[in-house]
């Protein structure tokens, strides 16, 4: 038995779950323990369903971009570890343009194993089973290839401007629904910059500012309105994410629709939301024409057996 085994209570409270979860007695500075992806969603599942009502209210809340989030949402020495284990800057590849900056890595099986248990462990059934209940989302499917996610590092400078993401999976097949962010530097300060802000009324009207703060997961729903940035950072540290996304065949919005990540500019940078419009127009026209023949994103886990 698992420090986090579950117990599935048979009530008509779909949120309600029992926790076996025995105190961790290892303090933070002994040397770094090796946790396993079934441990690790054990945990996950337990925060989730522990939160469930509170989270379904926020992330259905009116007038705004779906989301919600919980704070420690793994035990300390689990959660210090996997930011221990972090790979740095120079293990990863550099997105850098007008439209972002940042370093990111799909290829898990490059770094600490912990990296890819810790990935992988937001992809088991029982956390799939409790995002579903939260969501309301009964399609919701995760992606083993990793397509677009894996994990981000963004150190002084970085940033990522106002965008949606790209509206399907590699294959164009089904839509991206969901993103869930998992922040793992301790003790990171809002006012280090690396927030992320949601724009729910566009890009030109003002950010939603939640704090990227250590052992905390965002859940945010992903249409053709989910504008969202990550504001620049200004400290003289990392700001390290792990993600993970989530598709569906039915999208979020009523009626098809299709888009490539699609960027602007902040609300002062008129020049900038200007190329940034034009460069939409183009990638998407592309896509849409000729698919992946053209171009294949590359931030996919590249391996012959899905984990």
């Amino acid at each position: 038995m698992t420090d986090a085994d579950m117990i599935l209570l048979k009530a008509d409270d779909r949120c309600k779950f029992a926790t076996k979860a025995r105190r961790m007695p290892m303090p933070s500075d002994l040397p770094v323990p090796a946790f396993g992806r079934t441990e690790i969603a054990g945990h996950i599942a337990a925060t989730l369903a522990r939160h469930c009502d509170t989270l379904t209210a926020a992330f259905h809340a009116p007038g705004q971009i779906a989301s919600c989030y919980v704070d420690d949402l793994l035990p300390e020495p689990i959660a210090r570890a996997i930011s221990h284990q972090f790979p740095g800057t120079g293990d990863m590849v550099l997105k850098g343009s007008l439209r972002e900056r940042k370093y990111v890595s799909a290829q898990m099986d490059r770094h600490a194993p912990l990296i890819e248990e810790a990935i992988y462990a937001f992809q088991d059934t029982r956390v799939l089973r409790v995002l579903k209940d939260i969501t309301g989302l009964p399609e919701l499917e995760p992606d083993a290839a990793l397509y677009a996610g894996g994990i981000s590092a963004m150190p002084q400078g970085n940033y990522l401007r106002p965008h949606i993401d790209n509206s399907h999976d590699k294959e164009q097949d089904r839509y991206r629904v969901m993103n869930l962010l998992y922040y793992v530097t301790p003790d990171w300060q809002p006012d280090y910059g690396g927030n992320l802000e949601l724009w729910d009324t566009g890009p030109k009207g003002e950010g939603r500012v939640i704090h990227s703060r250590f052992n905390r997961l965002v859940l945010m729903a992903t249409n053709r309105n989910s504008w969202h940035s990550v504001s620049e950072i200004t400290h003289p540290g990392v700001r390290r994410c792990v993600s993970n996304y989530y598709f569906s065949r039915t999208p979020l919005d009523t009626g098809d629709y299709f888009h490539a990540t699609s960027f602007r500019g902040r609300p002062e940078e008129s020049l900038t939301d200007m190329l940034l419009r034009l460069d939409n127009a183009v990638r998407t026209t592309l896509l849409r024409a000729f698919g992946t023949r053209l171009f294949k994103n590359p931030h996919v886990y590249k391996r012959t057996e899905m984990p």
